[in-house]
């Protein structure tokens, strides 16, 4: 026994160190763009680098958001990312329960090539969308940008809610409807509430998709729907690009979503578990 027990501690002291730098690894990058943040402008770009500032300051932070169009990018950055999520879910939701209530071949061809969708390169159909939102008369828009990242979330989402309606017994359903409730009333009032962890996992990925996105974004965008990453992206000086401004507007758009998962971890806990309590 105590050879075992030995073992045992072994174990769990080695995938704790491994846990650990694991956890440093994919920490110090933002760490890091956090402690720059905080340099004065000449020690962010110094050579070589330091790690933590020699003079805190919020220099950076006071050029960042001083800085013509940045507030306005913020703004629409919020308005894309929350219009793009509401249509993923509107589409998602629907799509996701007829595929996985109805069970025809038909709708898991249809799973299928939503996700096939998601493996087509972003570059290939930018082009196609600038035109298509020119020709529409809405280039250059919140509106029109959050379409565009709507085609990259929604195949994911409905592939995430698909997975979540799966784990609701049909029983739940058939008990609402001989309460008199018709099939569109028992996915609002029973089904949904029960999936609401699914709802907020699938919300944060389509929010995100949004949030981060690039491509679109410069070929959709000019001036008036401009996004931060593009903001980001065009923080140049006569030295080069300005290190110390951008990576403070970087941790400030870091933190809503820091606050969204923050906001949402209970749900998405019990959404990422909602498989595991099936029947």
């Amino acid at each position: 026994m105590n050879g075992l027990e030995t073992r045992r501690r072994s174990t769990k002291a080695i995938l704790g160190v491994m846990l650990a730098v694991i956890l440093v690894l994919y920490g110090f990058p933002f760490v890091y763009l956090l402690l720059t943040s905080f340099k004065t402008p000449s020690e962010a770009i110094a050579v070589p680098p330091s790690v933590m500032p020699n003079v805190w300051t919020l220099e950076n932070y006071v050029a960042a958001l001083a800085k013509e169009g940045v507030v306005p990018a913020l703004i629409n950055s919020v308005v894309t990312a929350v219009l793009s999520t509401l249509f993923s879910l509107v589409l998602a939701v629907p799509a996701a329960y007829a595929v996985t209530r109805y069970r025809t071949p038909s709708g898991r061809v249809f799973v299928l090539a939503a996700l096939v969708t998601r493996m087509v390169p972003t570059i290939a159909i930018g082009a196609p969308l600038v035109e298509t939102m020119r020709a529409m008369g809405i280039g250059d828009t919140s509106f029109a940008l959050a379409i565009a990242h709507t085609t990259i979330s929604l195949p994911l989402s409905i592939w995430l809610m698909a997975s979540f309606f799966e784990a609701v017994p049909d029983e739940i359903e058939e008990a609402a409807k001989m309460d008199g409730a018709s099939r569109l009333g028992a996915l609002w009032r029973v089904v949904l509430p029960v999936v609401s962890g699914g709802l907020a996992v699938t919300a944060i990925f389509a929010f995100l998709a949004s949030w981060n996105e690039f491509l679109f974004a410069l070929l959709l965008t000019s001036v008036r729907a401009q996004t931060t990453p593009i903001v980001i992206a065009n923080f140049q000086t006569q030295f080069g690009l300005d290190w110390g401004a951008m990576t403070a507007l970087a941790a400030v758009y870091s933190l809503p979503v820091i606050l969204l998962t923050l906001v949402l971890q209970r749900h998405i806990v019990a959404g990422l578990t909602l498989g595991a309590v099936k029947g």
